[in-house]
């Protein structure tokens, strides 16, 4: 197990390109590959999480050039999926894990569905359910992975309300619909990020939205068909955050990034630390791929203090539930601190990050308290100490930012699973820390 030491930073400056966005590269790799005709996806994001969506296309016949941030994607069309010769290997992917449930539900096929020890403690039977209501048969172990599903096409065309804020869930629906027999609906209470729906408009498919008391109607039709179209990936927000954070409370800093996208589901951790007062300066909007892109500029400042009490609770959680344990680390910089409830889905991430950012942030000498539904911590004096990634990608790095902050050496363990989303996170660490 690899250890990775950090430590106390003067500042943040210079410019930093992001790898595409993870959320959108899944996408982009599915949908071109059920698209009628070749897809170039360029910035396709570098994470583990990512190559394991594509792995899983080429055991189903998919035929994708390329590697790195520039595929080729040469679709097979809605129904042209073929039978794998093996299990499909989600690795540690819970969106590759759910999106592709979704799609392999609706294809004449048999396939099993696995995934790392993590992976397989991750709820599925979320989306098992309205898979198996659409027509499918889909079985997990218990509700968790493996998966083994036995399409059928046509699915039957459903009307469902999702028993969690997820937009995994939503889209597993939403592309097994592609393959149902009418108009398939998710009637959305808690607003979640559309990616998927704008993808699938931009390669053709009429999204209907609307409203439906005091949510919303996202429907779409299984007749539609996907046109092939070029997809260029934002860079990612989500690893934005780390960056925003670190360069935010060190005085003096100074940090661009440039195409990195600024979807309105994504923003809410943005929207939260420029209402803390951290100096982030959005320019140059625009849309790509039917997707908000900008440049970001963050200015860091010496003491950051919030006239409100900073308590981050209710439907803004399931928009920046990725975002939290970096946000646990900036509540340690935060005059009165922060607060997270209603986030109890953290518990089964890859990790139960909430117990996870409590521990690391007591070893590094934080107030802190834990809830069943998230945390509450105190400003601190972080010091350098051995604290854990848990094997989570995102805890990985939120405490290499903490280690920035802490006086001494902070040294995490199992730091190697940040390629999980971000292989080059530590090399471009340290290239802009001073």
């Amino acid at each position: 197990m690899f250890a990775m030491k950090v430590t106390r930073a003067a500042g943040i400056n210079g410019e930093l390109v992001l790898p595409g966005d993870k959320s959108i590269s899944h996408r982009a790799a599915i949908l071109s590959a059920l698209s009628d005709g070749e897809v170039l996806i360029t910035n396709f994001g570098s994470s583990v999480d990512c190559s394991a969506t594509v792995a899983c296309l080429r055991e189903l016949g998919v035929r994708i050039a390329g590697d790195g941030s520039r595929l080729e994607v040469h679709g097979v069309g809605k129904d042209g999926l073929k039978q794998p010769k093996r299990e499909l290997n989600c690795e540690n992917s819970g969106t590759t894990m759910r999106l592709m449930s979704g799609v392999l539900a609706g294809q004449n096929i048999e396939s099993v569905l696995i995934g790392d020890e993590s992976l397989q403690k991750r709820p599925m039977k979320r989306v098992i359910d309205p898979l198996v209501s659409m027509g499918a048969d889909v079985h997990g172990v218990d509700g968790h992975a493996p998966i083994t599903i036995k399409g059928r096409r046509p699915l039957k065309a459903i009307d469902y309300v999702p028993v969690a804020a997820s937009a995994q869930l939503k889209s597993c629906v939403l592309l097994a619909g592609l393959n149902a027999d009418g108009e398939t609906s998710v009637l959305e209470k808690t607003p979640t990020r559309d990616h998927t729906e704008r993808m699938l408009t931009w390669l053709g498919v009429e999204v209907h939205e609307t409203q439906a008391g005091d949510g919303k109607r996202i429907s779409l039709s299984g007749d539609a068909r996907l046109t092939a179209k070029d997809i260029l990936v934002p860079s990612d927000l989500s690893s934005a955050a780390f960056f925003i954070v670190a360069a935010g409370f060190l005085a003096g800093s100074e940090l661009r990034m440039p195409d990195v996208g600024t979807n309105g589901s994504r923003l809410a951790v943005v929207d939260v630390l420029k209402k803390i007062g951290v100096d982030i300066e959005i320019s140059n909007k625009r849309l790509s791929c039917n997707e908000p892109v900008a440049d970001l500029i963050v200015r860091g400042r010496s003491r950051i203090s919030s006239e409100n009490h900073n308590v981050l609770s209710g439907p803004i959680i399931a928009n920046l539930i990725d975002e939290v344990p970096i946000l646990a680390i900036a509540g340690t910089q935060l005059d009165g601190g922060l607060e997270i409830r209603n986030a109890g889905e953290l518990r089964i991430k890859e990790s139960d990050r909430i117990a996870a950012i409590v521990s690391n942030l007591k070893r590094m000498g934080a107030n802190v308290e834990e809830f069943a539904d998230g945390f509450k911590v105190e400003r601190s004096q972080l010091k350098g100490g051995t604290v854990d990634s848990f094997g989570d990608h995102r805890i990985a790095m939120a405490f290499a930012v903490a280690g920035m902050f802490a006086d001494g050496e902070t040294k995490i363990v199992g730091a190697e699973c940040a390629a999980v989303s971000f292989p080059e996170f530590f090399d471009e660490l340290a290239r802009i820390k001073y």
